[in-house]
């Protein structure tokens, strides 16, 4: 989304840019604690107590989740707006892994899932893919909303500046 010497942004540009960066840094700064909260709300449903072991294991999967999911979010969110494959929420739905590898080590039930669920995400045998930004860390809420809305604006002023409706 950097602009060349010779193409400055757009005020609209920039403010996808400044929403994209935020986002990423809310994601960054959410992503250990939804891991350990993922695993340790399903184990709490499943009536099941997590030891210290199980709990360090949940932090540990944060903690790589963080760094595998960090790097893709900021590539992805750098990218130009028309050169985005996928989604923030489409990338965070796709790193329920972490925690479903500590749900199954600590011996967790799968959960039962409608057909689109089970069918759209097959391998999230415990229901962890959120639907929204607030469903990962309420502090995504703005962060995710304040992007969309860029996203949208300038999806749509291109499309203007194009001459497309």
């Amino acid at each position: 989304m950097e602009a060349n010497e010779s193409t400055p942004l757009s005020a609209a540009e920039q403010m996808f840019v400044q929403y994209s960066a935020q986002l990423a840094e809310a994601v960054d700064a959410v992503l250990v604690d939804w891991v350990c909260n993922c695993v340790k709300e399903r184990a709490t449903s499943a009536g099941l107590i997590l030891d210290q072991a199980q709990l360090a294991r949940a932090a540990q999967a944060g903690e790589q989740c963080r760094t595998d999911v960090n790097g893709k979010m900021r590539a992805l969110l750098q990218a130009d707006l028309d050169a985005q494959q996928g989604s923030p929420l489409s990338l965070l739905r796709s790193s329920t892994g972490y925690a479903t590898a500590v749900l199954q080590s600590a011996g967790v039930p799968e959960v039962q899932r409608d057909e689109f669920e089970q069918r759209a995400f097959p391998e999230d045998i415990y229901g962890l893919a959120p639907a929204s930004f607030s469903d990962v860390d309420e502090r995504l809420r703005d962060p995710g909303l304040e992007w969309g809305a860029a996203k949208a604006h300038l999806h749509l002023l291109r499309r203007r500046e194009a001459g497309q409706r």
